[in-house]
């Protein structure tokens, strides 16, 4: 009876506001709805009114990102080959499987085609739709294939309609987060404004259209509006149950359409976590959500013909550990603060050790290494491991993967986003401090009583999931920036919720002694339009000015490639050079591969490894041995590369391969003192000079500014058992 009167109160408390008013979020609902007949009326027709204008908003920045897309290519005036090629590096990987789906006789024969595939690795036979989260593009392809649009809709088209479309749907999913948290669309209408002003911070989907984050993270943000709708005090069961599925439909939806959504799971679940732990959620609510991440992961398991990556992921190795050791570790939320402060630490550390157990468990069982290049990066940007690793300096030289820039805060300043996100996240997140230590304190002797008071300082369960998922996305975005875009949309609509909510406004007024629902009232709904009107007078020049700015697409010397490698290289026949220029050379021409962009296999990154030895200082003997055993008859050359100004010394390509072939880098600058010369010239300066040896194994085809490409001879046999260059 005790521990029911304790949950009691604890449902309670989760009922008042954070800003300690003296109406329940129940009673303030009401007041929104309004009474009588007459009441929900007018709150019908505003909500359809806020719907419309997140359906309008949403369309608009669809139909703007389009434009931007149209005008900085002039993409519907572009030849078939040149917007194929705009498709740039993984891009052109990804949506050549959805051409190679609409080129197959049926429907049958293309899956086939992807699960036994032979083209995207040479020599090598694998299953595209376990190793890549192309079922977006199967999906596409096959409504393509029964719509009746092929008379008046490109496939092209309809691709990258949809993904722009799926913009409209992730401002939509925006909208409605920041509507639940402040019970007004203003807070929608200003975070999707927010989103649409801030788009060089937001979104890329202009110029990478293909990128699996631009499929997924639509997904994503309704998932998180789905449980924000789903955490709110007043739900019903029923509703609950229903939401709920919502919740599972979007996880498993975005988990399909990105490899990275094992690491995203983690940190929601990280959040799910320290809510339960601090008693922001009930046992009920925290168990459902994980259970949905599991189910989601699952599945998609199952679609991706038993992945292994998933099985060994770190997220189903924590949630086992949480359920588990939750299942054992019985009475948790007992006993006095310091105790209960001590059983919640034991229990983060039992989980954690847990879960490192049962994922190392789990790897060496599937033997899975996979994944094992993500640690080696983590590792060595915190300066944790070696970093002459060829794998970990790739992703360490890539400025996606580096620390996220200040300059990205000076542009969010710009458009006045910054100053109330972080006034709405300090406030909070002094108010969450003082509610997890009040439920931490309520469920301590003082409780064992059995005196019930409504506790002082208070956190909705839906607002303190989003003030830290903020916060956890916000440190990712900070760690690395290619994650910014988990973040800075959700930005978009705590910083509107902050402005338009109760919470901070309620606080200031407590201050100033003038908290009244009056004046809350006036200054909630005044300050955003004053906000928007501003916005709108400031930025819509902008947009409109950018929307009138008009390029063209120029790359003739990769169009004339890839002219030549159509009409005058055999069908079967295998191309080696950069992953990126390959993930066009298969789009383009159909020709196979041997290594691509897709790089979440150990097998692959070592091939890569083996095939970038054309830009490193090695024999041509050995580069030709290396190239032959991935069955390449072509390798192409990009003097982009081969010179490369682009990274700082230490970051070229060149200077990776040198390093991790222990060799002297190039140019000025100190080298370690364990490095030694080569005494072997770079190849891909070298076998321009036409000289034996090169002559004799490599034979020069084609020929442009930008490209050379060598056709491998065979070698011949030396007496002795070695082998020389030849015809």
């Amino acid at each position: 009876m005790e521990a029911r009167r304790r949950g009691k109160t604890r449902q309670e408390n989760n009922l008042s506001s954070s800003s300690g008013s003296s109406d329940t979020c129940r009673d303030l609902a009401k007041k929104h709805r309004g009474d009588g007949p007459s009441g929900n009326s007018s709150s019908n027709r505003l909500m359809v009114a806020g719907l419309l204008l997140a359906g309008v908003m949403g369309l608009f920045h669809a139909w703007y990102v389009y434009s931007i897309h149209e005008n900085l290519l002039w993409f519907s005036q572009l030849e078939e080959v040149e917007r194929e090629i705009s498709f740039r590096t993984e891009c052109g990987l990804y949506y050549s499987y959805y051409k190679q789906m609409l080129k197959a006789p049926s429907v049958l024969e293309g899956l086939s085609e992807l699960i036994h595939d032979n083209a995207t690795e040479s020599m090598t036979t694998i299953n595209i739709l376990q190793r890549m989260n192309i079922y977006q593009e199967v999906f596409l392809s096959i409504l393509y294939r029964i719509l009746p649009i092929q008379s008046y809709l490109e496939p092209v088209y309809f691709y990258i309609y949809t993904v722009f479309a799926l913009q409209a749907v992730y401002v939509l999913a925006l909208f409605l987060t920041s509507w639940l948290l402040s019970d007004t669309w203003l807070a929608g209408a200003l975070a999707a404004f927010w989103y649409i002003i801030n788009r060089v911070d937001t979104t890329r989907v202009e110029f990478t259209i293909s990128l699996r984050e631009n499929w997924s993270l639509p997904f994503f943000a309704l998932q998180v509006a789905a449980i924000t709708c789903y955490l709110r005090p007043q739900l019903k069961l029923h509703q609950q149950r229903v939401v709920l599925w919502l919740v599972f439909v979007c996880t498993l939806c975005f988990c399909l359409t990105w490899q990275f959504n094992q690491f995203i799971l983690l940190v929601q679940a990280l959040l799910i976590f320290t809510l339960d732990s601090l008693d922001f959620l009930t046992a009920d609510q925290a168990t459902s959500l994980y259970l949905v991440q599991v189910i989601s992961l699952l599945c998609v398991w199952l679609l991706q013909f038993c992945n292994s990556m998933i099985l060994g992921s770190l997220v189903l190795s924590f949630i086992v550990s949480v359920l588990v050791i939750k299942h054992f570790q019985t009475g948790l939320k007992t006993g006095g603060f310091l105790v209960r402060v001590a059983k919640l630490s034991l229990h983060a550390l039992l989980v954690l050790a847990l879960t490192f157990v049962i994922n190392n468990l789990a790897k060496k069982a599937l033997q899975l290494r996979s994944d094992e290049h993500i640690f080696k990066f983590i590792k060595a940007k915190f300066g944790l491991g070696a970093t002459r690793d060829f794998d970990a300096s790739l992703y360490l030289c890539e400025e996606a993967f580096g620390l996220l820039p200040l300059d990205t805060f000076e542009r969010l300043a710009a458009t006045l986003l910054v100053y109330p996100y972080l006034c709405t996240l300090l406030v909070l997140l002094i108010i969450l401090a003082l509610a997890a230590f009040t439920n931490l304190r309520d469920f301590g002797a003082g409780r064992a009583s059995g005196y019930q008071e409504k506790a002082a300082i208070s956190m909705r369960p839906d607002v303190a999931y989003n003030l830290l998922h903020t916060v956890l996305f916000g440190l990712l975005a900070f760690s690395t920036m290619r994650m910014k875009y988990l973040w800075t949309g959700h930005m978009c609509a705590f910083a509107a919720f902050g402005v338009c909510g109760k919470e901070v406004w309620t606080l200031c007024l407590r201050v100033i002694h003038c908290n009244t629902e009056g004046k809350l009232r006036l200054i909630r709904y005044s300050v955003p339009i004053v906000l928007l009107t501003f916005l709108c007078y400031k930025f819509w020049p902008r947009l409109t000015e950018e929307l009138s700015e008009l390029r063209e697409f120029y790359d003739p010397d990769t169009v004339e490639l890839m002219t030549w490698i159509s009409s005058d290289t055999p069908r079967r026949a295998v191309f080696a050079g950069s992953m990126q220029l390959l993930a066009g050379i298969k789009l383009c021409t159909g020709r196979a591969l041997t290594n691509h962009p897709h790089y979440e296999d150990r097998a692959l990154r070592e091939r890569t490894r083996q095939v970038y030895q054309i830009y490193a200082r090695q024999s041509a003997q050995e580069v030709h041995r290396l190239l032959r055993s991935v069955g390449a008859d072509y390798v192409a050359l990009e003097d982009s590369i081969c010179h490369e100004r682009r990274h700082s010394r230490g970051c070229r390509l060149r200077d990776l391969l040198d390093l991790a072939n222990g060799h002297v880098m190039d140019g000025p600058g100190e080298n370690e003192p364990d490095l030694t010369p080569s005494p072997h010239p770079r190849f891909c300066q070298a076998v321009k000079s036409g000289e034996a040896p090169y002559s004799g194994l490599f034979t020069r085809v084609f020929r442009n500014k930008t490209f050379d490409v060598y056709k491998l001879n065979k070698a011949k046999k030396k007496k002795n058992g070695g082998t020389d260059g030849g015809a």
